[in-house]
């Protein structure tokens, strides 16, 4: 049995944008699971069409569990064909992904559409669709649920990522990944506890020289 997933995206950018932004995804704080790119094929059809193959390595950490049914030295990384087709007159962009390692483990493979979206010219609409399956005798399924599951958590990363990079094309301010706004709001709350403890501090203060003051009426 293979797991499916059909999901549906929107950036609020141009096709023209999102295609100048795709092949300039690497590096972004979203994919450091991403460790090179490599574009292994090259050509433009007679009719105008944009083909290309690129070569990806991932890091492909295992669960625990899936750790103790193979030997340490298995690789950890994972090379991922990638095959595109653009078509700049009809302004589409078709990619097609899937591991050529680990396949014995789990197979994931993914289509991505990529076109204006029909209720706003001026955003890109991405059809992704993907398929992960396992012939691992006995765990197939927990195989194949795990991959569905790291499938969906890249896809939120993708898409983070797509957006930073996007954002940095069009000279504005990238997104801030959590680990930055998580890094901020701790300077902040250092700076607004030292705020207070020196606030304490000025009260304290001035709370004895008014009481010394005091005592010293009455002597």
């Amino acid at each position: 049995m293979v797991k499916h997933f059909l999901g549906q995206n929107v950036l609020r950018s141009s096709w023209d944008q999102v295609f100048a932004a795709f092949w300039q995804r690497y590096p972004n704080p979203y994919s450091k699971h991403v460790l090179t790119e490599d574009i292994v094929h090259r050509e433009v059809t007679p009719d105008q069409k944009l083909l290309s193959r690129r070569l990806l390595t991932k890091t492909n950490r295992m669960p625990r569990w899936a750790e103790r049914l193979f030997p340490a030295n298995v690789a950890h990384s994972v090379y991922i064909l990638e095959d595109s087709i653009v078509d700049p007159q009809n302004q589409t962009m078709t990619t097609f992904t899937w591991n050529i390692n680990h396949a014995r483990l789990m197979v994931v493979e993914e289509r991505c559409v990529y076109r204006v979206n029909s209720d706003n010219s001026g955003w890109t609409e991405i059809c992704r669709e993907a398929w992960v399956s396992s012939s691992l005798f006995g765990v197939s399924r927990a195989v194949q649920e795990f991959g569905l599951a790291r499938f969906k958590s890249n896809v939120t990363k993708t898409m983070k990522g797509f957006e930073y990079i996007l954002a940095k094309l069009q000279g504005e301010a990238p997104p801030k990944t959590l680990v930055e706004t998580a890094k901020e709001a701790k300077e902040k709350a250092k700076e607004t506890a030292l705020a207070a403890t020196e606030k304490a501090k000025d009260l304290a203060s001035k709370a004895a020289t008014k009481k010394q003051q005091q005592q010293q009426q009455f002597v």
